[in-house]
């Protein structure tokens, strides 16, 4: 399977409708750059994509995390926010997993996405992961896989709470709950205490509650993907066709521990 992963931001720039007289926003920044040092560092290659590819915006905008200071001055900043790559241009089969970033703004154009919704069925039916952090799980809620299922549907997922938009004033201004919406998907959501880190692995499908969760959401992909890698390796060695089945069966023998809230 490749070391290759598909980060998606969105392309709207406002916590309102297109054109309204609304908050700025866009991708939340430590929710990029967070989860982005983590996998690089662990040799991952990442690319970047959104709804209508080029421009994206930038919420969240703190410098002095150092981590985000680091990624405004690397070569990923222009990628990340003048030149993502439309759906068009992406290959899911390139990629051993997908990341959904999060912001108020992937509200209002993440779900609308048919195009990036197949492309995450694709990437997970080839037996890859699926993440998603805060509202980035917007972009899960339509996905739905060959048999006709919610890619959600049975299994245990983080995002963004109902207490957490009311502690920011937004419960009233998104076009929905988000994590409403994720159990009328017929997922089980699964929240902590307000701006806790939290992290919930279900088979491959990782996903995190709030910005604090972005590097252990990142953590935890990176640990599935090495430890599918390190199968594959083994099958080959012994002999054996490695085949998209096994970051699957990596996923089953660790899914008694689905419901796990990992560190920052």
């Amino acid at each position: 399977m490749p070391r290759r992963i598909l980060f998606i931001l969105t392309s709207h720039d406002r916590k309102g409708p297109a054109g309204s007289d609304t908050a700025p926003s866009g991708f939340y920044l430590s929710e990029v750059s967070h989860p982005y040092q983590v996998l690089v560092d662990a040799g991952y290659v990442i690319d970047f994509a959104s709804p209508r590819g080029g421009r994206t915006h930038v919420d969240g905008l703190d410098l002095v995390d150092p981590v985000n200071a680091a990624f405004r001055q690397s070569s990923a900043w222009p990628l990340a926010t003048e030149s993502t790559l439309a759906p068009a241009q992406v290959d899911p089969d390139a990629y051993a997993a997908i990341f959904y970033a999060g912001g108020h703004a992937t509200m209002w154009d993440l779900p609308e996405s048919t195009e990036l919704a197949a492309i995450a069925a694709r990437i997970y039916e080839n037996g890859g992961v699926v993440a998603a952090v805060c509202h980035g799980p917007a972009g899960l809620v339509n996905v739905k896989l060959s048999d006709g299922r919610y890619l959600v549907e049975g299994r245990n997922v983080a995002a963004f709470t109902n207490a957490e938009e009311r502690a920011v004033g937004l419960y009233d201004s998104v076009p929905f709950l988000l994590a409403d919406m994720l159990e009328v998907r017929g997922a089980r959501h699964l929240p902590v205490d307000d701006f806790q880190p939290h992290v919930v692995v279900s088979e491959r499908l990782v996903t995190g509650q709030n910005p604090a969760s972005s590097a252990g959401v990142a953590r935890a992909m990176m640990r599935m993907l090495d430890t599918a890698s390190a199968a594959r390796d083994g099958m080959a060695a012994s002999g054996k066709v490695p085949d998209g089945s096994v970051l699957a069966h990596v996923s089953k023998a660790g899914e008694a521990g689905a419901h796990r809230a990992l560190p920052k």
